[in-house]
């Protein structure tokens, strides 16, 4: 087995030789630092890389984003999923204008109380930007440690955590703990990856237990299971030539802040009849449709629902009874230019470059 000296000098050496080139390890700026490291959560840095270049570009520093609204925050953020990172991003930095006077703590334990930082981000940004000495894990460092040292302990489980824990803090020098850290996160990522690790060219190619016992497929455990729903989402789209209704989610569900048509969900998708039944508006407006169509129907995949989706797009004439109609009935009419900029689910914005933009 290679010792602890060993092994993180070989991946620092090897990081020296092989690690990519990305404008957040160019710096030590802990705004950039944490940015990165939000963003590339659930997110490969092909992805994550184009919405990190537009934040640094809206928001050069924290006060910039802290004084952003929400609404601009979560419109540059569209189309990366996991909204709430991107609210309890708005929201730390808020924290850190407000309360730090725009600089950030310096320190793991400190870093861990601001909103929206965990453990991993937490220690990236205390070792990247202050160089402490505290060992960052994620599913790339998981993977390494696992493989290389035959950790069989399921990493979803408290006691997989603390077994992992145990060893990182072991394995991290005290000197260049950033470069460290970098090291077995992109060996992880580029190296020993989860379906084809590159084991006949690896450093560790002698000691790893995972490559002895063929276990490549098998390291790390993750015994727990993400269940899997459907919903099946039936929007009412009431277009007034050209301009549209659309309403802000609130909290509670997924998309909180973003902006969408009105929502029938059912257990399955709805005809036209079921939505005229449905949606008592429509009852109220029918002597203003002149047309309906009625859209393909839309696949949207996220981490623990399948969402479908198909859009009653109800064209209306123009009337000053009608509008006031709406507005008593509190629902806003947006322009095609300022459905444009609102801040949108991915499937909404899809149905709307299918049909308008």
């Amino acid at each position: 087995m290679v010792n602890n000296t060993a092994f993180a000098q070989r991946l620092i050496q090897w990081y020296k030789k092989n690690a990519r080139e990305l404008p957040w390890r160019e710096t030590a700026d802990p705004y950039k630092i944490w940015l990165s490291e939000i963003i590339l959560q659930q997110t490969r840095v092909v992805q994550g890389l184009p919405y990190y270049n537009k934040f640094i570009d809206a928001f050069e520093n924290v006060s910039k984003l802290a004084q952003a609204d929400e609404q601009s925050v979560l419109r540059l953020w569209q189309g990366l999923g996991y909204y709430s990172r991107a609210r309890n991003l708005h929201k730390c930095a808020r924290e850190i204008h407000e309360n730090f006077n725009n600089f950030f703590p310096t320190d793991y334990k400190s870093l861990l109380k601001l909103p929206g930082i965990g453990k991993y981000t937490a220690a990236a940004i205390a070792s990247f930007s202050f160089k402490e000495k505290v060992p960052v894990i994620d599913g790339n460092v998981y993977r390494v440690l696992a493989r290389v040292f035959g950790l069989s302990d399921d990493i979803a489980s408290g006691k997989g955590h603390k077994e992992f824990e145990k060893l990182a803090w072991q394995l991290i020098p005290g000197e260049s703990p950033d470069i460290y850290n970098q090291a077995i996160m992109e060996f992880g990522a580029m190296h020993c990856t989860p379906k084809t690790p590159l084991c006949e060219d690896c450093i560790f190619n002698v000691e790893c237990v995972a490559r002895q016992q063929n276990l490549q497929g098998t390291l790390p455990v993750k015994s727990k299971k993400v269940k899997v729903t459907n919903r099946y989402f039936n929007y009412v789209v009431l277009n007034i030539n050209g301009s549209m209704v659309l309403n802000k989610r609130l909290e509670g569900d997924i998309w909180q802040g973003l902006y969408d048509f009105p929502l029938l969900e059912a257990e399955s998708f709805l005809s036209i009849d079921d939505v005229k039944g449905r949606y008592d508006l429509l009852k109220e407006i029918k002597e203003s449709i002149h047309s309906v169509d009625v859209s393909e129907d839309y696949k949207h995949i996220l981490t623990h629902r399948r969402i479908f989706a198909r859009f009653f797009t109800i064209h209306l004439d123009h009337s000053t009874s009608l509008i006031n109609l709406l507005k008593r009935n509190n629902l806003h009419v947006f322009t095609e230019k300022e459905v444009e900029d609102l801040p949108k689910p991915v499937l909404v914005s899809r149905y709307l470059n299918d049909v308008i933009f």
